[in-house]
């Protein structure tokens, strides 16, 4: 199992950590062709998502996500008894596309709201403050309320301090890095990755497959108990404990992932991992994930048996297009009806937008798109 690729600094960097090691951890690679600060795909800032970008996620279809999202918040923020302050933590952030539409929504928990971007990437947390405010996390995070919101901060990791209120990550967990176990004829190996420098020749990136570990085999049998020879799995060990670290921050509130997702794990095992093992690059689909390191998103489809295993279960899991329907969806998208057909021929911004609201809704509940996504929610009450 082998991947030719060009010399590269995160290349080299593999290399000497398998000179010094042995072979590494697929989790180790992708850790680092996606959030090495000089050379990863987001590290670097090289890869973003919107349609200039390399893919399309939900708030960047338009701000009609975002929309919905700040009434979701308006009736948990009820639920929990207004409090003030109430805390929006977001995951996986980015230039903050998210947290501009909710913003722009103008919720009615805005004066007690405290929204904090989590993001990984110095590069891509700078660009946050292209469009927002940000003010020093203690203010969001380390004085009660009295002061009018929305106050905005942004950190490089979830905060350690507990608060009341929600956490919410569009499309990360697909993006923590994971290991991936394959079935053998004597039980689970774990796929490492080696460098072959053949004389002559680039070096490049190759797969070999080792026996597994004690616990990395025990995940496999509670995962994946019936997968066949030459079954592989993924083995989602940063997206479970991120799940579960959010869980351990709140002291009420609930914690709210949108992703690409399936039930079980057993579910990815009968299935060839290059369905469930993906790479996009300018909207489009990319090939083995060890070529051309940092060049491209490396994504995995989240199998939530493994994120309940570690987080316990979640009090709901609904498809994206049944969970914005649920807040509030069609409502809008009916109100924007109404105004493009009492517009259109006036052709004003208005009308524009109206008509943008019913595309967004269109694309965000595509049954064959983002609509299929599953939204999980985890409640701490």
């Amino acid at each position: 199992m082998s991947s030719t690729g060009d010399q590269s600094p995160l290349l080299a960097g593999i290399a000497h950590l398998v000179e010094r090691h042995g072979p590494v951890p697929f989790s180790a690679v992708v850790d680092a062709a996606l959030y090495d600060e000089a050379h990863g795909f987001y590290g670097s800032g090289r890869g973003h998502a919107g349609r200039r970008g390399d893919f399309i996620t939900s708030p960047e279809v338009g701000p009609l996500f975002g929309t919905v999202v700040a009434r979701a918040l308006d009736r948990w923020w009820a639920e929990l008894g207004r409090p003030d302050p109430f805390v929006v933590v977001e995951g996986g952030a980015g230039v903050g596309t998210l947290a501009i539409a909710v913003l722009a929504a103008r919720p009615a928990c805005r004066g007690a709201l405290r929204y904090v971007l989590v993001e990984r990437s110095p590069v891509l947390r700078q660009r946050q403050s292209e469009h927002l405010a940000l003010a020093e996390p203690a203010t969001a995070l380390g004085v009660p309320g009295g002061h009018d919101g929305p106050v905005v901060a942004s950190l490089g990791e979830l905060p350690v301090t507990p608060f009341t209120g929600v956490v919410i990550a569009n499309e990360l967990l697909d993006n923590l890095a994971f290991d991936l176990l394959v079935r053998t004829a004597d039980g689970w190996g774990e796929v490492r990755i080696g460098v072959d420098e053949a004389d002559g020749e680039q070096p490049r990136l190759v797969r070999h497959v080792v026996p597994a570990g004690e616990t990395a085999s025990a995940a496999a049998e509670r995962f994946a108990p019936d997968a066949g020879e030459g079954a592989v799995i993924p083995w989602q060990r940063a997206a479970s404990e991120w799940v579960a670290d959010a869980l351990g921050v709140l002291e009420r509130g609930r914690v709210v992932v949108v992703d690409y997702a399936v039930r079980t794990t057993a579910e990815l095992a009968a299935r060839p991992p290059e369905e469930w093992l993906r790479t996009y690059r300018e909207h489009g689909r990319g090939g083995d994930p060890l070529t051309d390191l940092g060049t491209a998103d490396i994504t995995v489809e989240v199998a939530l048996d493994q994120l309940e295993h570690a987080a316990g279960a979640p009090a709901a899991v609904v498809p994206q297009a049944t969970w914005l329907r649920e807040h509030g969806l069609d409502g809008l998208v009916e109100a924007g009806r109404r105004t493009w057909e009492e517009r259109a021929g006036i052709g004003d911004l208005a009308a524009i937008r109206a008509r943008s609201r019913i595309r967004e809704a269109e694309a965000l509940v595509d049954p064959a798109g983002l609509g299929a996504f599953l939204v999980a929610e985890w409640r701490v009450s």
